[in-house]
C-alpha cells in the first residue's frame, strides 16, 4: 500500500480542506452544520427538499425527556463530572433496539421489502401496490415471529406528533418516495393483518424519511445518534445547572430490596 485514501478532509501548513472545498474560506460562515453533516454521509450536497427533511428528522430525534440514554449520560456525570466525553458516551451506547435504533430497524425493513422490486423495476406506483407489499412484509414478520419495526410507541398511544408533521414536511419538500409510501401503507395494513391498530411512530417515519432523502441503510443510526447527541449534551449542561443524578441514585439505593441468592 502506497497511501490511504480519503475524500473527507486534509490540511497542510496554510489551509484545511473539507470535501474538496477551502474549510476556512468557502464554508465557514456559509454551510450549515446540518447541510455539511448531509454532505459528509453522502458525498454530494443536499438539494433544498432533502436538506430540510434531514434538518426535521434531526430535531425530530433530538430528545425525548428522560429516556434510558439521558439518565445513563447523567449519572455517568454524576461518577465523572470530570469526564464529559464519558457521559455523552455512555448515553449514546444506548442508543439500541428499543431506543433509536428503531430507525435503522424501520429503513431495512422497508429496504428488504423494496429491493427486489427495485431491482427488477417493479416498485409500486400507486397506494394499491403499496398496500399490497406492505402486507406481505407484515405477514412475513409474524409468520417469523419478528415485531415490525416502526409500530406503536410507549408514550404515543393514540398516535407520535411528530409522524404527520414529517410526512407532510417530506411531501411538500418532493421527499414523498417509496420508503415513506411503503410506511404509510404499513400503517394501513396493520389492523388487517396484526388484529389491531398500532401507529406509526416517529423513530420509524424518521428512517424511512432518511432513505428517501438519500441517505443509505447503513448510516440512519448513526444519524439518530448526531441529533440525539444534541439533546444529550443538553441533559448535561441541564445536570451541571441543576443536577438531579444524585437524587436518582439515592431514591434507588433507598429503594433496594436485597433478596439473598437462593442456597
Amino acid at each position: 500500500m502506497t497511501g490511504y485514501p480519503t475524500s473527507i478532509g486534509t490540511c497542510d501548513a496554510t489551509s484545511i480542506t473539507l470535501l474538496g472545498q477551502d474549510l476556512a474560506g468557502d464554508l465557514m460562515g456559509k454551510v450549515g452544520f446540518t447541510e455539511l453533516s448531509y454532505w459528509l454521509l453522502t458525498m454530494h450536497r443536499p438539494s433544498p427538499g432533502q436538506l430540510r427533511v434531514f434538518e426535521a428528522v434531526l430535531v425530530a430525534l433530538a430528545d425525548h425527556g428522560f429516556t434510558p440514554t439521558a439518565i445513563a449520560a447523567r449519572l455517568t456525570l454524576l461518577s465523572a463530572p470530570e469526564s464529559i466525553q464519558g457521559a455523552l458516551a455512555a448515553g449514546l451506547l444506548g442508543g439500541g433496539s428499543r431506543y433509536l435504533g428503531v430507525t435503522e430497524d424501520c429503513g431495512r425493513f422497508l429496504d428488504e421489502a423494496l429491493a427486489p422490486l427495485r431491482e427488477r423495476g417493479e416498485v409500486p406506483t400507486d397506494d394499491t401496490g403499496f398496500d399490497e407489499l406492505a402486507r406481505r412484509a407484515v405477514q412475513a414478520q409474524r409468520a417469523a415471529g419478528r415485531y415490525v419495526p416502526g409500530l406503536g410507541h410507549p408514550v404515543h398511544k393514540d398516535g407520535d406528533p411528530r409522524t404527520p408533521v414529517l410526512l407532510a414536511i417530506a411531501d411538500e419538500s418532493g421527499q414523498r418516495g417509496p420508503y415513506l409510501r411503503l410506511f404509510e401503507a404499513v400503517g394501513r395494513v396493520t389492523p388487517e393483518v396484526l388484529g389491531r391498530a398500532l401507529p406509526l411512530n416517529g423513530a420509524g417515519v424518521c428512517g424511512a424519511a432518511l432513505c428517501d432523502a438519500g441517505i443509505e441503510v447503513t448510516m440512519l443510526r448513526g444519524v439518530a445518534l448526531l441529533a440525539r447527541t444534541a439533546g444529550l449534551l443538553g441533559h448535561l449542561a441541564e445536570e451541571i445547572r441543576r443536577p438531579i443524578g444524585q437524587d436518582v441514585y439515592h431514591q434507588v439505593d433507598r429503594a433496594t430490596d436485597y433478596i439473598p441468592p437462593a442456597s
